[in-house]
């Protein structure tokens, strides 16, 4: 064997030890796993709560509004000699109803929160 031959075959067998290995076929998962691992990527729970919550904390509020501010300002209105819609009744019950149903909500979502984290779904 030649000079040259030699250390082209020393050449062959550096990068050989250079090329680095393939890497390992990808862990087989189960749909579950591929489930958690979606909802903790995208944080789909904070989402949907933060999406839920807003919702009904939405109509709390316009139900705040037509309860109680719309009817003051109908008054206002009416006294200023402003033309107005018909004034509107004061209706602190629908108010309480809305409320109750945030709190329901907002309770019924503590408990699935609860739920998911001892699952491991963050």
């Amino acid at each position: 064997m030649s000079n040259d031959e030699k250390i082209l075959e020393e050449l062959k067998q550096i990068r050989e030890a250079l090329v680095p290995p393939p890497p390992p076929p990808p862990e087989k998962k189960s749909l579950w796993q591929e489930f958690k691992e979606f909802l903790d990527k995208y944080k789909v729970m904070g989402l949907a709560v933060a999406f839920i919550m807003a919702l009904y904390l939405g109509r709390l509020v316009q139900q705040l509004v037509n309860s109680f501010i719309t009817p003051i300002l109908s008054l206002v209105f009416v006294s200023v000699g402003w033309e107005a819609p018909p004034i509107a009744a004061f209706t602190p019950t629908l108010f309480i109803q809305e409320l109750i149903t945030f709190i329901i909500v907002a309770f019924v979502i503590f408990v699935l929160v609860k739920l998911t984290k001892r699952l491991g779904i963050d």
